[in-house]
């Protein structure tokens, strides 16, 4: 997206911000997002639930006291089973809202440079060269 003449340079640099900002605030939503998200999984046969926030850290365990039956070994293996599916479950999710920060991030134009700024300066000099 870069500017084709000197004329248009003040309204590539309107784009360039409007663009930035976009990105800026799809960044601090997709934060947010994140933050507010909740991965969830239960088990099989219904007896256990647990839940994890969007950085995988588990929030809530939920078990059936029917689950009790299953004795203490087993229980506690469906239990690390379903808070390692929630916290999957909230990793996916948080990996989807970041991507989708990403891709409106990765849209922006390659910033400005030196070359660019070069470039105007020398075309300005040879238009006073050839109209002076």
């Amino acid at each position: 997206m870069r500017s084709p003449v000197p004329e248009d340079d003040a309204e590539y640099l309107h784009q360039y911000v409007a663009q930035s900002r976009r990105a800026v605030r799809a960044l601090h939503d997709a934060r947010a997002a994140i933050g507010r998200l909740e991965g969830r999984a239960k088990s099989d046969d219904g007896l256990i639930e647990a839940f994890a926030d969007g950085h995988g850290a588990p929030t809530r365990l939920r078990i059936d006291p029917r689950a009790l039956r299953l004795g203490e070994a087993a229980l506690g293996r469906k239990v690390a089973e379903v808070l390692r599916s929630a916290q999957d479950d909230a990793g996916r999710r948080a990996r989807e809202i970041a991507e989708g920060a990403r891709d409106v991030a990765t849209a922006l134009p390659e910033p400005l440079d030196e070359t660019f700024v070069r470039g105007r300066v020398d075309q300005a000099l040879t238009r006073l060269a050839w109209e002076g």
